[in-house]
C-alpha cells in the first residue's frame, strides 16, 4: 500500500497537481521577496531577479512585495545618513535609487520593518530613499508570515 501511495504522489507531482502558482484576485501571482542582508552585490542581484520576474510574467500579472528588515534596510539607506544610524552599510546611491524607482514604477511595493527603524536609529523620512508611512510595517518577519498566510509565495534571493 505504501508503495502505491508513493507512486500516486509521484504521479500527481509530475502532472503538476498541488504545485499551481499562487494567484491573487484577477489571476495575479502573489510573491514576497525577503531582503535582510546589506551586501550591495547581493541586493543588486535581488533587484535584477525581481525585474526578471516582472519580465517573465508581466507587471500586470504580478502582486510583488519586497520586505526588508535588519541589514536589508541598507538597500534604501542614503550613504550620507549612515553615520547617524546603527547600520554598517548604506547602499541607496543614485544607481540603486534608479533601480528601485524603476521597480516601483512597475507596481512593486517595498515594505520596511518598524522594529529595525527603531533599533538601528533610522529616520524613515530623512534617512531612507522614497519611503512613506504606508511602507512601514510593524515587524518585517511578522509581515513575511502574514503575507505567506495570505498565499504569497516566499522568495529569498
Amino acid at each position: 500500500m505504501q508503495r502505491f501511495m508513493n507512486f500516486l504522489l509521484a504521479g500527481l507531482l509530475l502532472l503538476g497537481i498541488g504545485s499551481a502558482p499562487v494567484l491573487a484576485e484577477g489571476g495575479k501571482q502573489k510573491v514576497v521577496y525577503h531582503v535582510n542582508y546589506d551586501d550591495t552585490k547581493h541586493q543588486t542581484a535581488a533587484l535584477r531577479n525581481i525585474q526578471n520576474h516582472i519580465n517573465a510574467v508581466g507587471a500586470e500579472n504580478l502582486d510583488l512585495k519586497v520586505v526588508m528588515h535588519g541589514d536589508g534596510l541598507a538597500l534604501l539607506l542614503y550613504p550620507d545618513a549612515k553615520a547617524n544610524t546603527k547600520m554598517k552599510m548604506a547602499n541607496a546611491d543614485d544607481e540603486m535609487q534608479a533601480k528601485i524607482s524603476g521597480l516601483k514604477d512597475q507596481g512593486i511595493e517595498f515594505q520596511v520593518c518598524a522594529n529595525t527603524l527603531k533599533g538601528r536609529k533610522i529616520d524613515a523620512e530623512d534617512d531612507l530613499y522614497d519611503v512613506s508611512k504606508a511602507d512601514i510595517v510593524p515587524s518585517g518577519v511578522a509581515q513575511l508570515a502574514i503575507l505567506q498566510s495570505q498565499g504569497y509565495a516566499y522568495i529569498k534571493p
